[in-house]
């Protein structure tokens, strides 16, 4: 399958970088939002869940209306929501968006987190119960004759579902860097998800998940999605000094709005082991490979996905190409000044990395994008552009 492109809906203008604190769903807004992440050529959507964050299914139906092309992907804890629910609201969004939709299933990697809405699983229960949620969703989504279900986690009797997704079926994605995670992801999902780790660590983690497909007998792997926060500029030195502006704002020593708290998913000390491993990755050194940049993710505690890629345009394609070239197929990328970032994505990155990938399937060859010199695609566009502020 092809590179796709991944970003994540912002429901109103705030933002890690403004600090606006805002809650509330601003309409418009969102509208803009979705538009300009379709002008911009990405793919796909991550709508977020936490136990604070709106409701993924009126978020991601939102997107599919104002949208042609872009798919939103729901993120799903198990916990909040029983499997067939889930299939049927899923299959519904996905006849909505004409095939529009993919599912992030998500285990939970804090039990502060997840008692906040009831879950009181340990992790291995929690990872066992989604392989459970995928088997009886897939179910769900083939079965046209009534089944019943006596699992571990869910039991129900006599049920059938009269909808069915535009395409047979919804791809799933699990993400982690537990060997749960692994175990779960590689036997059952259609796309494993990785934070933004060094190119010898995230090939480790791919060996990790395509072992456990074949252990599973699967004469497939999933599709790698690794994701970014990119932090560019019209040369290296306006983005190393933007990426430094950046990371005084995340360590606080730049005021923003009265009352601004940052929205965590457990505290500094996180059980997650996709943040132990960020921060353990920061802890080495501040710049890995071409361009990724961990401070973000110390400055952070890690909570999330937060190690950067900075530099010029051209310079971010070619670190987002070695990760394609690792196998990695699909690419998340999002800002820290979202919608600013998202419209420079669109005009100075996404355009360098589709123009090398369309180079080599039709030579059959690697361009010079991943050269230390780059062409004219990126120098014709690094200018200031109307909401972007590549500066």
């Amino acid at each position: 399958m092809p590179v796709e492109f991944i970003s994540a809906i912002n429901v109103n203008p705030s933002n890690e970088i403004n600090r606006l604190g805002r809650t509330a769903v601003d309409p418009a807004y969102f509208r803009r939002y979705v538009r300009e992440l379709e002008a911009a050529g990405f793919d796909y959507t991550l709508v977020p869940y936490a136990s604070s964050y709106h409701d993924p299914f009126a978020i991601a139906n939102a997107v599919v209306a104002t949208s042609e092309h872009i798919s939103p992907i729901v993120a799903l804890r198990p916990n909040t929501m029983f499997p067939t629910v889930a299939a049927k609201a899923l299959a519904t969004l996905d006849q909505l968006g004409g095939g529009r939709v993919a599912v992030h299933l998500i285990a939970g990697g804090s039990d502060h987190e997840q008692a906040r809405e009831g879950d009181y699983l340990t992790k291995e229960q929690r990872y066992e119960r989604t392989a459970e949620y995928i088997d009886v969703m897939r179910k769900v989504w083939t079965h046209t004759e009534a089944f019943d279900h006596q699992g571990t986690y869910y039991q129900f009797q006599d049920f059938v579902s009269a909808i069915r997704p535009t395409h047979g079926t919804i791809p799933i994605s699990v993400g982690g860097s537990s060997k749960e995670a692994y175990e779960v992801g590689g036997s059952r999902a259609d796309i494993f998800g990785l934070w933004g780790e060094p190119l010898v660590d995230t090939r480790a983690q791919m060996d990790r998940v395509a072992a456990e497909a074949a252990r599973a007998g699967r004469t497939d792997v999933p599709r790698t999605w690794v994701t970014f926060r990119p932090i560019i500029a019209a040369t290296e030195e306006l983005a190393w000094d933007k990426a430094n502006r950046t990371l005084a704002v995340l360590q606080g020593g730049v005021s923003g709005a009265s009352g601004w708290r940052p929205i965590t998913l457990g505290g500094h000390d996180p059980q997650n082991v996709g943040s132990q491993r960020l921060l353990e990755i920061a802890s080495r050194q501040d710049v890995h490979d071409r361009a990724l940049w961990t401070p973000t993710a110390a400055a952070t505690g890690a909570a999330g996905a937060s190690t950067a890629l900075v530099g010029t345009p051209e310079t971010v394609a070619a670190a987002i190409l070695d990760y394609v070239d690792l196998g990695a197929d699909l690419i998340s990328i999002r800002g820290y000044d979202n919608l600013n970032d998202l419209v420079d994505y669109g005009r100075h990155v996404l355009p360098l990395v589709k123009q090398e990938l369309a180079h080599r399937e039709a030579t059959g060859q690697r361009g010079t994008l991943q050269d230390d010199h780059l062409g004219a695609l990126a120098t014709s566009t690094s200018t200031s552009t109307r909401e972007g502020v590549l500066a």
